[in-house]
């Protein structure tokens, strides 16, 4: 058995990860391979940190494609072969004409979860604008969404499943930027990641809307150092990188941007 309670303490999403240590204890016993449902980044972030204490136990993620966000994990014991091919997923093109009714990723999402399945069996959804969505989910549910998802906002649709090499996925846009600042301060760094000023900037990590490395961040003061990655919700990513001490005794720090 996996210890638990130890692994528990201190983590913001503990049911999900309680979740998580149940199956891993169940593939330890069986000698089986066995998935979660989808998780979102803070999710696995946690579950990446418990399980780099343990010895016995492995993960993989996939979502899909390198960059998505909402992943299945795939557990095994140590001792067994593991790759991302092993974890599965489908993917279900929902296509219809929007052209006069343009849908969200809200929209769709919204469908998805009106035929009564819960979130956790859905990972990430692209919309492909004017001729519907593509949306990944847990294989078991294709039928039943082939036959239930029909409409999203006034719009009919046709929900099939199709091979994942006809996932469009598009890369993101990246910009890349050099900033100089006296500290390495959260909203100094970020403020200046993000093209906007620095009180703006503290007022949404007050507001709980800024994560480093998918765990919410509310001070301000917080250091970032290489390799962090920050995020705001509805806004994108940046990704810290190098950090050189000026002539000055500033920081200057390179930044990724991702769109």
């Amino acid at each position: 058995m996996l210890p638990r309670e130890e692994l528990l303490k201190r983590v913001e999403n503990r049911d999900v990860l309680a979740r998580v240590i149940d199956q891993a204890d169940q593939a330890i016993k069986t000698w089986a391979v066995v998935q979660t449902d989808f998780l979102s980044p803070p999710e696995i972030a946690e579950v990446q940190q418990a399980f780099s204490r343990l010895s016995e136990v492995q993960f993989v993620a996939w979502g899909g494609y390198p960059q998505a966000e909402r992943q299945r994990l795939a557990i095994a014991r140590t001792d067994l072969p593991l790759d991302a091919t092993q974890v599965e997923i489908a993917v279900l093109e929902v296509a219809g004409n929007f052209l006069f009714d343009q849908a969200t990723h809200r929209d769709f999402l919204g469908a998805l979860l009106g035929t009564g399945i819960v979130r956790e069996k859905v990972g990430d959804i692209i919309v492909l604008g004017e001729r519907g969505a593509q949306a990944i989910a847990v294989p078991e549910l294709v039928e039943f969404l082939e036959l239930q998802l029909n409409q999203v906002r006034s719009v009919p649709v046709k929900t099939r499943r199709i091979d994942l090499a006809e996932l469009k996925v598009r890369e993101p846009k990246k910009k890349e930027l050099t900033t100089v600042e006296a500290s390495l301060r959260l909203d100094a760094i970020a403020s200046a990641g993000f093209g906007m000023s620095r009180s703006k900037m503290a007022e949404l990590i007050n507001s709980g809307d800024v994560r480093v490395n998918w765990k919410e961040i509310t001070s301000a003061s917080h250091a970032v150092k290489a390799s962090d990655l920050i995020a705001i919700r509805g806004k994108g990513r940046v990704e810290v990188g190098e950090i050189a001490v000026t002539k000055k005794d500033r920081y200057r720090v390179q930044l990724t941007r991702f769109m």
